[in-house]
């Protein structure tokens, strides 16, 4: 009978230990940060004796700009698209041949499933009524030049958004420029 009762003793507290586990959890952990990392607060005072206020998030300096960009000089109001209106394209003109070849590349890309392969306002997507009234580059009354599609290329228009962070850099969107200004005057032929 003592037998009966050691085995009904282990046997309850064998069951008693595998009911209350959690089988999500290791029941035994031999090195527990590498199941629950130690948390940091951001920003939290460092007790040192170097930073004796704690560190914060620090702004850069005033006027400092990301590497490899540089502003664009004109405002996104009506004002500054007129001022990009009289903005040249800062491209070589030795080698305006490639430059409209790669523009033609990236135009087929971004733009020509809106605005067409030819600029008429007919890409694929007016055809199929997804995007209504985009106007072809032979209008009259879309007075555009080299500087003002730059600028609508960065900004974007009416409900077109901007398409600067599609380009790798400012040149490729001068170089879209300069082959949208080609179209309209092949257009305008």
């Amino acid at each position: 009978m003592k037998l009966l009762g050691k085995i009904s003793v282990v046997l309850a507290v064998v069951l008693f230990v595998a009911a209350c586990a959690d089988k999500n959890r290791p029941n035994y952990q031999f090195m527990p940060n590498m199941y629950e990392g130690v948390g940091y607060e951001t920003y939290q005072g460092v007790d040192n004796g170097l930073f004796p206020e704690g560190t914060e998030a620090m702004l850069p300096v005033e006027g400092t700009i990301s590497r490899g960009y540089m502003p664009y000089e004109f405002e996104n109001t009506p004002e500054g698209k007129e001022l990009a209106r009289l903005n040249t394209s800062p491209l070589d003109s030795l080698n305006l041949e490639e430059d409209l070849a790669a523009g033609a590349e990236l135009y087929a890309i971004y733009c020509a499933v809106c605005h067409g392969p030819k600029g008429d306002g007919q890409g694929n997507l007016v055809k199929r009524e997804k995007i209504l009234g985009v106007p072809s580059y032979s209008d009259a009354a879309r007075n555009i030049t080299v500087g003002t599609t730059y600028h609508t290329i960065y900004y974007g228009l009416n409900s077109m958004g901007s398409y600067a962070s599609q380009f790798a850099n400012e040149e490729e969107m001068w170089q879209v420029s300069e082959y949208v200004m080609k179209l309209k005057e092949d257009l305008t032929k």
